[in-house]
């Protein structure tokens, strides 16, 4: 599995490669925002780790830019702000996941996991529901390029139709049982997928059912 890691503190960047090495990742390290979103774009990692704060270029504007060029790999940010706030800012933004500094390796590693367990074997590569169809070999939805979250969101969703999907279940589905209790995560998905759909002029909603979960209804 191979990692890229955006930190522009050396000793730091250093240690957290050994670890991860020693867990069987393959880390690539980049020292600034410049030659991380050089390296971040070519797609060619399974997770991109970026620091917030680096010289040149933000964490948050190579995020922005792997997005707007459609690049869906996974994206975990970390950051010694660990506000609400800005957790869902970033996810609102394209990332997949959120760390808090200072962090543990192995919890860094464990996160990464959970995010790279995926995809899951699946039976055809197009979902259909109503006007939606979902490309799920290449993060489509009617055409529109998905992040890798976006589209497991959406898939969950179109293959249960009219069927209540708790906040419970997507978190351990698509994050892992160790993010339960992050309901941050799922209603930021949300309010990006419900932007997509109204973009898209899908008659197709998620309706949110208060203190339960989401339904995809309205085909």
């Amino acid at each position: 599995m191979r990692i890229l890691y955006v930190e522009d503190e050396k000793f730091l960047a250093d240690a957290v490669k050994h670890n991860l090495e020693k867990s069987g990742f393959t880390v690539d390290l980049a020292a600034d925002g410049e030659e991380g979103l050089e390296q971040a774009v070519k797609d060619i990692y399974d997770c991109v780790v970026l620091d917030i704060m680096l010289p040149k270029l933000s964490g948050t504007d190579i995020l922005i830019r792997m997005r707007e060029k459609n690049v869906p790999t996974p994206v975990i940010m970390l950051s010694a702000l660990s506000e609400v706030e800005t957790k869902i800012h970033h996810l609102d933004r394209g990332a997949d996941d959120y760390l808090a500094k200072p962090f543990k390796t192995a919890e860094l590693a464990a996160r990464i996991k959970a995010l790279t367990r995926r995809p899951k074997p699946i039976n055809s590569s197009t979902i259909n529901y109503g006007d939606l169809s979902l490309d799920q070999k290449n993060a489509r939805l009617n055409g529109e390029q998905l992040t890798a979250k976006e589209a497991e969101i959406i898939a969950t969703l179109m293959e249960s139709p009219d069927k209540l999907v708790s906040k419970d279940y997507l978190l351990a589905k698509i994050w892992g049982e160790e993010n339960l209790g992050e309901d941050n995560y799922v209603e930021a998905y949300m309010s990006r997928i419900r932007k997509l759909l109204k973009n898209i002029k899908s008659e197709t909603k998620i309706t949110t059912i208060r203190g339960l979960g989401y339904k995809l209804t309205g085909a």
